[in-house]
């Protein structure tokens, strides 16, 4: 704790409540102190006797953070359900207000209750969010033998992952539904996602044991997917060059990519697949390809894919600031590379490919004023001619690849 906190405890308390909505002394000395409570119906009836005046959700949440920043000082305390810090209303307010600000007070979250129901070691699960997402979301966690912890929207839900599942050869999945963990009326609900057919509370926590059905090929989040995983025109990065180009972007958790010219998005969709809340955003003039790669988005769980009708370099400034930029078209486009390099803070990678003799002299030039690595791909696969089997070379491409400060030259 700083010395400013030391001064000035914290004025924002998120109180994390069970099903049976018991609280630790500590919590129910801050709600009680708390002149503001914020919260649902139901979470004011499970925390009982509230002194300070309640407050629901404003309509768009968003609101909330200006409401609070006016209250700053007075006791305030938010009411959540399990972990606020889990998938909850801390992660959110983290971005608004500073650590002295908040203190936070976890119960056991749904995850690690789900999991001590399931005897499933929690550290070998993926806990993920539907609640508020696209069901989608859920294709790029899938693979053989998966166990994933889900939160829902509503009870909904578990029948539209049933048939994502039964849709994508994953039906002999094990699902779970947990409902009202905590509480006396608690119930588990188990069936395979192609024989689900149960209604379930809203309120309830989704546990999946996922089993392939035979034959099935599943999509690994490792770069480099299959060419025929993607819908497109014929103009696409293939597989084999677009393995070494994610490997030249670096993904990792939270980055924002900047897609340029996007086509079909098998960049920006893998760059998101990679690494857990990675962002793309992609640039796309061409009305139908936008479409595709929307649909290849979803298709492929990243959902959350931005495609912008816009070119570069002029759409540029207006974009959230990127991590990693991948300019796949528009490499001749007057001022492009030049844009694309200013963009980017230190440690920022930028990534090109190149297929004609006009694009790679620009990045010939590139590589002259800025460093960086150059490099020739050539790819051959086998294929029939005639009643044998020969090489045909696909044409090659010329990368250059600069991570921003440390390679450049002086």
């Amino acid at each position: 704790m700083t010395a400013d906190a030391k001064m000035n405890p914290p004025w924002l308390s998120l109180i994390g409540l069970g099903k049976d909505g018991d609280l630790q002394e500590p919590a129910c000395a801050l709600l009680s102190a708390a002149k503001i409570v914020y919260g649902s119906d139901r979470h004011f009836a499970l925390a009982g006797d509230i002194s300070g005046e309640k407050r629901h959700w404003p309509s768009p949440f968003s609101a909330v953070y200006d409401e609070l920043k006016s209250l700053a000082g007075t006791p305030v305390a938010i009411l959540a359900t399990g972990d606020p810090q889990w998938f909850g209303i801390g992660s959110a307010l983290a971005g608004h207000f500073s650590a002295d600000e908040m203190r936070v007070l976890p119960t056991t979250s749904a995850f690690q209750l789900a999991a001590a129901r399931l005897r499933w070691p929690l550290q070998n699960v993926d806990c993920i969010s539907l609640h508020g997402r696209p069901v989608e979301t859920l294709r790029s966690f899938l693979y053989p033998g998966a166990r994933i912890l889900a939160l829902t929207s509503n009870g909904e839900t578990p029948q539209q992952v049933a048939d994502i599942l039964a849709d994508g050869g994953f039906g002999h999945t094990r699902m779970h539904v947990l409902e009202k963990m905590g509480g006396s009326d608690e119930r588990l609900v188990s069936s395979t996602a192609e024989g689900w057919t149960e209604a379930v509370d809203n309120f309830h926590t989704l546990a999946l044991d996922v089993v392939a059905d035979p034959g099935t090929r599943f999509l690994p989040r490792t770069p480099g997917l299959p060419d025929d995983a993607f819908r497109h025109d014929g103009k696409m990065t293939k597989r084999e060059v677009r393995a070494v180009t994610l490997a030249a972007l670096m993904p990792h958790p939270d980055a924002c990519l900047w897609d340029i010219g996007s086509g079909c998005g098998s960049i920006g969709i893998e760059w998101m697949r990679s690494a857990r809340g990675a962002k793309a955003i992609g640039l796309e003039p061409h009305d139908d390809r936008r479409t595709i790669a929307a649909e290849n988005a979803v298709a492929l769980g990243v959902p959350g894919f931005e495609l912008k009708n816009a070119q570069a370099p002029e759409a540029l400034e207006e974009l959230a600031k990127p991590d990693a930029i991948f300019i796949g078209g528009g490499l001749t486009a007057a001022g492009m590379i030049d844009a694309c390099h200013k963009a980017l803070t230190p440690g920022g990678r930028l990534v090109a490919n190149a297929v004609t003799l006009e694009s790679e002299a620009v990045l010939l030039g590139a590589h002259q004023r800025y460093g960086g690595e150059l490099t020739r791909l050539s790819i051959q696969r086998a294929s029939p001619v005639g009643h044998l089997t020969g090489w045909r070379p696909h044409m090659p491409v010329t990368q250059w690849a600069l991570v921003k400060g440390s390679q450049e030259q002086s």
